[in-house]
């Protein structure tokens, strides 16, 4: 009997629209060895490995009448090269040209005929280098043992590891007539699937809203914890189906000496540089900042738990970002408490109602904020904020070494800004994905971003 997608992976196939698509990506960026990382070698790779990942030979196939939820089925023309690409910028390629590409292969939808992934490789890179831009839905990253295909390709050693593809044969696809059957007999065991499944079929967005939301019983119950809606802001518009993507680079170094002087956390940090920028992002576009001014998040965060180097838990907090406060060392302190409050007072997402809708590695984090974000309403949140901590050694795929790994983090409905960050190997990066016609602008709040750091920064040394 094939695998039937869960609710909660169902309703992000539903839930999918021309200006939401719901792939959750990254843009990774590695140096080029002497002996070359070219196409085929990228092929050859994802090939070994894709016996780790089954669910990247499998497609969506509906049921005939909408009976039940779709299921997964093997392609039987399941074909590597359609998934792995290959793209090239001219010689000499700027990272803005990179920066362009991305938006423009992130606005696309995934074909849903076919497996939910792509992997592009783009050539042409300035100083020796070649980027990695990944593509998957959220329906394929389902769960506490999701493994992304990013994952897979990248090793701890110039030395690939041998994993030699095991010899694969698909299941043949079920026949209509026996889609139809199970699904009968899945009715007869729980009636009321039944109804739920025509309300699906039928694109009823609030039964869809709501089979989501129960998903995050634990979120759910936080957020009638939120007293007011989201305070107005132009990161609340209606989007167009194109984007824009941008970044960040910045020290983990950085992060922790200001952890250090000023006490917190490293995620805390992070949104205090953040509420900087977004600050003077919106001081630049002209609008009124009050010291009452704020901008909430999302945010949905990797921690470790009880200092072991093992079994991360995640959590995730609505949090006012003090955007009107102009002190850099005040809005730090602000974010601080905000975060111990939610921890103290229990609104903090539960583990396990979070441990549902995802795995544990830094893909499937980013695709849980995805989630999150689209499961709510508007009115709830501004702007979405993934922080996910990577490896803090140096990654390789095919012998060449990841210099820097960039999320892209999908929108959400009516949703300008989402902001993914990751840190790997010393380095703290974002990736900033954008609606193009409301945020023409993002390439300058990414490099507020950096300044907002540096800012922080400066008051470790007074």
């Amino acid at each position: 009997m094939p695998d039937r997608l869960s609710a909660l992976d169902a309703s992000f196939l539903y839930l999918e629209d021309s200006t939401t698509p719901m792939h959750v990506g990254g843009v990774a960026v590695f140096r080029r060895p002497r002996t070359g990382f070219d196409y085929d070698r990228l092929v050859e790779l994802i090939e070994q490995r894709l016996s780790l990942v089954p669910r990247y030979r499998q497609k969506v196939v509906n049921v005939p009448g909408r009976l039940a939820r779709p299921v997964w089925v093997d392609d039987p023309d399941f074909d590597v090269t359609y998934h792995v690409r290959r793209s090239a910028l001219p010689r000499p390629g700027t990272d803005e040209q990179l920066h362009e590409l991305t938006a423009r292969l992130m606005s696309r939808p995934l074909d849903h005929s076919r497996p939910l992934w792509e992997i592009y490789l783009v050539e042409g890179l300035a100083r020796n280098r070649t980027a990695v831009i990944t593509k998957t839905h959220q329906a394929v990253v389902d769960g506490v043992g999701a493994i992304e295909i990013g994952q897979v390709m990248l090793d701890v050693s110039p030395t690939p590891a041998e994993r030699l593809d095991n010899l694969w044969m698909p299941q043949p696809q079920p026949s209509g007539l026996q889609l139809v059957a199970e699904a009968v007999a899945e009715v007869v065991q729980r009636p009321g699937e039944l109804v739920e499944n025509v309300r699906s079929a039928a694109l009823d967005t609030m039964a869809t809203v709501q089979k989501v939301a129960g998903a995050f019983g634990g979120l759910l119950a936080a957020v009638r914890t939120a007293a007011t809606p989201a305070p107005g802001s132009p990161l609340n518009v209606r989007i167009s189906p194109q984007r824009r993507f941008a970044v960040a680079r910045t020290r983990l170094d950085d992060f922790r000496a200001i952890r250090r002087v000023h006490g917190g956390t490293v995620n805390d940090v992070v949104l205090a540089a953040l509420s900087g920028a977004l600050r003077n992002w919106l001081l630049s576009r002209g609008e009124v900042v009050t010291a009452q001014t704020t901008m909430r998040a999302m945010a949905p965060l990797s921690v470790r738990g009880d200092g072991s180097s093992t079994g991360n838990r995640v959590s995730a907090h609505l949090v006012d970002l003090p955007v009107g406060e102009p002190n850099p060392v005040v809005r730090l302190q602000h974010v601080g408490h905000a975060m111990r409050a939610h921890q103290e007072s229990g609104q903090s997402v539960a583990a396990d109602a979070l441990l549902r809708v995802s795995g544990f590695a830094p893909p499937t984090l980013h695709a849980l904020g995805a989630r999150a974000a689209s499961s709510f309403s508007r009115r709830l949140f501004n702007v979405v904020v993934t922080n996910v901590p990577g490896p803090q050694i140096p990654l390789y795929a095919a012998g060449a070494k990841m210099t820097e790994i960039f999320p892209v983090v999908p929108l959400a409905k009516n949703q300008a800004l989402s902001i993914g960050v990751t840190s790997y190997d010393g380095g703290v990066y974002f990736g900033l994905n954008a609606d193009r016609d409301a945020m023409s602008d993002v390439d300058v709040l990414a490099a507020m971003v950096e300044e907002s750091v540096e800012e922080l920064m400066g008051t470790v040394s007074e």
